[in-house]
């Protein structure tokens, strides 16, 4: 049993390698691209607005169609979607453009929620960490795999032609393509309650709490997700959520553009494209192996040390990014005067920075939403990818006319918000363990 629960993880987290190494190369080129394709007239930021729009409502029915249909069928199903639209770049159409935005907004749904249920289901109170730590590496790999070819591409142009285009994603749709195949191979473990109920120790310790029950009907979560919504301590951890949401729309479209739009880093800057896609890459899996992998260990003192650190560490990279890059690059190609001469190496330290920040948030919300929604799982991290989803879908929007020192403005906001949520909520539960509390 613990042999094909591992074989499933690994399978799933493989997999996932290979669809994401296909779709954030091509959220992360996607502007430049389309910039570089004569006379298209579809919006990048609009087309990944959309996305996360769609992303955003369509968890409300994932669930259901998990449930429905199984999360194997349904990470299949998914991982089509995804594979369609980077497919849609081999011949930029508008239509097609905006179409696949709608499709893969709904697919990203149907994908992650059955990949939190498949997770949980070969997982038990042992083997959790491990296994998110596993997964979360192998995904983040993907971040190094497209943007080192995606350098090798465009390395040394200014321009991207459109037979360097169709190597590009050809490329990925293959990726993605042999990703979602493998999906195929996973295999339906046999349950046993017994070894599948995490600790109990560790069961929900907030007013927003509920007993042990039965798998719960579509309709039974959906009001769950309702009532959870309206607790004080989803209300403040959705700030968190919210950030990184907004923290994703940049690392993962604007920061890419606005060093490729960045003149004064000539022939370079399309290669730097990738190279700082592969450094975001670098800085999310240490930090998933440090807080995944060893999370006894760093989580020994708690969530909110790391949680500072990711925000200490992000605000660093938007001061440096502030004086690195002119203010319209994330708009056009620009050599408006920065603060300091643009130096290729603080802008690939920053990529680094960015990827590492995003894998101390997210580390810490999956585990202290496991934490305190043991029963409700599902729910729970259904709203925390759509608040997440609706703030990089604002994000996108945005992007389209704001300068960057309004985004970077923007991002540090809301990252001293939801830095200040997330450290109430893990107190107050920190506080309620320690008194022995527990709430039904």
């Amino acid at each position: 049993m613990a042999d094909l629960r591992l074989f499933n993880i690994i399978v799933l987290g493989f997999s996932f390698m290979l669809i994401f190494t296909a779709f954030q190369t091509c959220s992360m080129v996607e502007k430049t691209v389309l910039d570089s394709a004569g006379g298209f007239s579809g919006h990048a930021y609009t087309s990944l607005g959309i996305l996360y729009a769609v992303f955003s409502i369509s968890n409300w029915a994932a669930p259901s169609f998990v449930t429905a249909a199984g999360p194997r069928v349904s990470l299949f199903f998914g991982s089509l979607l995804y594979v369609l639209f980077v497919a849609s770049f081999l011949k930029p159409m508008v239509w097609a453009l905006y179409l696949g935005s709608v499709l893969v907004g709904f697919g990203a749904a149907v994908l992650w929620t059955a990949q939190g249920n498949f997770l949980t289901i070969n997982s038990n109170a042992e083997t959790v960490a491990r296994n998110s730590g596993i997964f979360w590496a192998l995904l983040q790999c993907s971040l190094l795999i497209g943007n080192l070819y995606s350098y090798f591409v465009f390395q040394g142009k200014s321009e991207i032609s459109e037979s360097e285009r169709t190597k590009l994603f050809a490329a990925l749709t293959g990726a993605g393509l042999l990703g979602s195949l493998c999906l195929l191979i996973l295999r339906r473990p046999r349950v046993d309650d017994t070894d599948n109920v995490l600790n109990l120790n560790a069961r929900t310790i907030c007013s927003c709490c509920s007993a042990i029950h039965s798998p719960p009907s579509p309709l039974a979560t959906l009001k769950r997700s309702f009532q959870l919504l309206r607790t004080k301590e989803m209300m403040l951890l959705s700030l968190a959520f919210a950030y990184t949401g907004l923290e994703l729309t940049f690392f993962s479209g604007v920061y890419g553009s606005s060093i490729s739009h960045n003149q004064h880093f000539g022939s370079e800057a399309n290669g730097l494209l990738g190279i700082s896609g592969i450094f975001i890459g670098v800085g999310e899996i240490l930090g998933g192996a440090l807080f995944g992998l060893l999370g006894k260990k760093t989580n020994a003192h708690g969530r909110d040390p790391i949680i500072v650190l990711g925000y200490v560490v992000q605000i660093t990279a938007f001061f440096l990014i502030f004086l690195d890059l002119p203010q319209n690059s994330p708009i056009d190609l620009t050599n408006q005067p920065t603060y300091i001469t643009s130096n290729k190496y603080v802008a690939i330290l920053c990529s680094f920075l960015l990827g590492f920040g995003d894998s101390s948030f997210n580390t810490q919300l999956y585990s202290i939403l496991g934490f305190m929604f043991p029963e409700d799982s599902s729910p729970a991290f259904a709203l925390f990818k759509f608040v997440q989803s609706i703030a990089a879908a604002v994000a996108f929007y945005y992007s389209n006319v704001l300068l960057l020192e309004w985004q970077l403005l923007i991002l540090v906001v809301m990252g001293t918000l939801g830095t200040m949520g997330f450290n109430i909520v893990e107190w107050s539960c920190t506080r309620a363990s320690r008194s022995g509390y527990q709430s039904i």
